[in-house]
């Protein structure tokens, strides 16, 4: 199949492709929100702050309701860009079933591919952020199977178990493997590459992205130091993970009570 008709359904009588990724395909009723895009451009830009942006690149998406789009309309970075550099003005608007491009005049990049079946799969999901993190990489190729939770936080924010996709496997170029893990995670771990975060808004996301980042620090240095010493790290037992990620939204989003009385 031709690289330009890759991913396109095509008509049964003619087979020739409906449409194509990346297809720019303008609808009149798809309209740029500037203040969506100062949203995606401030946390592009708090994990470039935090040196998160690392070995450049990386990728961001997030979706908006909108009438005429029942999975939503999604914001995203165009091709060859760093979400360091991203402006709003460099930003597309993507459907999500037909991989076409409603408002913008640049085609998004190989990954957002992946951005794209993520949210198709999972409809309480509205941002996933996705980079090259050096120590996560670093980490695993060192012979670490997985990272393990060292503090509290980690689990109460992520509140599923982060999904290790096999070293050959690349979700950004091949999304079909996506399907058979991605309800069961909010994080995907991908050996040699980086990882991907989800997030059921985009703050949610950068918080997930950040704790991670995070959580692999800590295992580095909890497995430097007790090596050093000739110890093992302690972690918290998968039962208190799984244990605390049931609970997470009590613990970081806790409902408001209104009560009737004085107060006192």
């Amino acid at each position: 199949m031709a690289p330009e008709c890759q991913g396109a359904r095509t008509d049964g009588r003619h087979h020739r492709p409906r449409y194509r990724v990346n297809e720019y395909a303008p609808d009149p009723n798809v309209a740029f929100d500037p203040k969506l895009a100062a949203t995606y451009v401030k946390y592009a830009r708090m994990t470039a702050t935090r040196g998160l942006v690392q070995s450049s690149l990386g990728g961001m998406a997030m979706r908006v309701a909108h009438p005429d789009h029942p999975d939503g309309i999604v914001y995203a970075k165009s091709q060859g860009l760093s979400l360091e550099e991203v402006e709003p003005e460099e930003l597309v608007i993507t459907d999500l079933p037909r991989r076409r491009i409603p408002w913008g005049e640049r085609a998004t990049t190989v990954g957002h591919q992946m951005n794209r079946e993520i949210l198709r799969l999972r409809p309480d999901v509205n941002a996933v952020i996705h980079l090259h993190h050096d120590e996560t990489i670093a980490f695993l190729a060192a012979g670490f199977e997985e990272i393990r939770s060292t503090n509290l936080t980690f689990s109460y924010l992520m509140q599923k178990p982060a999904a290790y996709p096999p070293a050959h496997l690349n979700v950004e170029e091949d999304v079909a493997p996506i399907k058979t893990f991605i309800q069961d995670t909010n994080c995907i771990i991908m050996r040699r590459h980086g990882f991907t975060v989800l997030g059921r808004t985009v703050s949610e996301a950068c918080h997930r992205t950040c704790v991670l980042c995070s959580e692999v620090k800590r295992n580095i240095i909890v497995e430097t130091l007790a090596a050093a010493h000739g110890r093992k790290g302690e972690y918290l037992s998968p039962e208190d993970v799984a244990w605390m990620m049931q609970r997470g939204d009590g613990v970081v989003y806790p409902a408001l009570i209104r009560g009737g009385g004085s107060g006192r």
